[in-house]
């Protein structure tokens, strides 16, 4: 029969030290580089920061979500609304003005001399405000020019084509409100079109600019005529008709003007206001 072990039941010290031997036996060694000779280090898995490191990585990877094409699209649209929330509560009116637009009763068509005295009373700036007429019509296209017994109080430049403001217009440079132009200048206009059409600056024999006589068309634009369109993309046209120091008579004429020289059976609604004012509707 071999050898039989024998263990003293009881003796705890003995036992206690062969577990220490072989948890010392199970634990890894390596070589340090750079150490002396022979010196070993024994590395018993990851230290305290090790592990609070991996914590907070996984924590991280647990809190990432991936974001489909059509989430973007989402909160893109929802940034764009604070956004533009956040504009039009910077777009909102002053004091003084609110004050003023109360005295304009915006569900009322007023008749011409009420509207225009009201004007007078929606004054809030120092400066010569400029009065505007903006008009809605019951249709596009609808143009023309006219010159009104009081001009609009506004100097305007007036260019007549030539090479040298052709030259200027194909750079990007226009400095002028009104372009003239005779008809045999028309050939080299094609070619810078594309800069006047835009702006509705391109001369036309329906409002008076491509004319025989550039030079008297020029005289009377700077007495007070004026061209008028609707717009491209919506029948409604915006108009000077002259300055709040004029007095109401003298709006008063120029307005009935331009209403006859638009005619009234081609106009939806007609808005008056100056340059800080609210807007005053107008009864035809």
């Amino acid at each position: 029969m071999g050898k039989i072990k024998v263990r003293d039941l009881g003796d705890e010290s003995l036992e206690n030290k062969q577990k220490e031997k072989s948890k010392q036996k199970g634990k890894e060694k390596k070589f340090v580089k750079g150490g002396k000779g022979g010196e070993r280090i024994v590395s018993v898995g990851p230290s305290e920061e090790e592990l609070a490191a991996l914590s907070a990585s996984e924590k991280l990877s647990d809190s990432v979500v991936a974001i489909k094409p059509s989430d973007k699209k989402t909160a893109t649209t929802e940034t764009q609304k604070k956004q533009k929330h956040r504009k039009v509560k910077e777009r909102s009116r002053s004091k003084s003005y609110q004050t003023v637009a109360q005295i304009v009763d915006r569900s009322k068509k007023y008749n011409l001399t009420e509207a225009l005295n009201i004007l007078e009373k929606l004054k809030r700036s120092k400066f010569d405000e400029t009065v505007e007429l903006h008009i809605n019509t019951i249709e596009a296209g609808v143009s023309g020019n006219i010159t009104l017994p009081h001009t609009t109080g506004k100097q305007i430049r007036v260019a007549i084509a030539d090479d040298d403001i052709l030259a200027k217009v194909a750079s990007g440079k226009i400095d002028f409100d009104v372009l003239l132009a005779a008809p045999n200048m028309m050939p080299k206009l094609a070619k810078v079109a594309k800069f006047l059409g835009p702006k509705g600056l391109m001369p036309n024999p329906k409002n008076a600019t491509l004319v025989k006589d550039p030079q008297k068309a020029a005289q009377n634009f700077q007495k007070g005529q004026i061209n008028f369109r609707t717009e491209a993309k919506a029948p409604i046209m915006h108009l000077t008709i002259g300055k709040m120091s004029f007095g109401a008579k003298k709006l008063s004429e120029n307005i009935q003007a331009l209403i006859d020289a638009i005619k009234k059976e081609k106009i939806r609604n007609i808005t008056l206001k100056s340059t800080m004012s609210p807007g005053i509707k107008i009864q035809l």
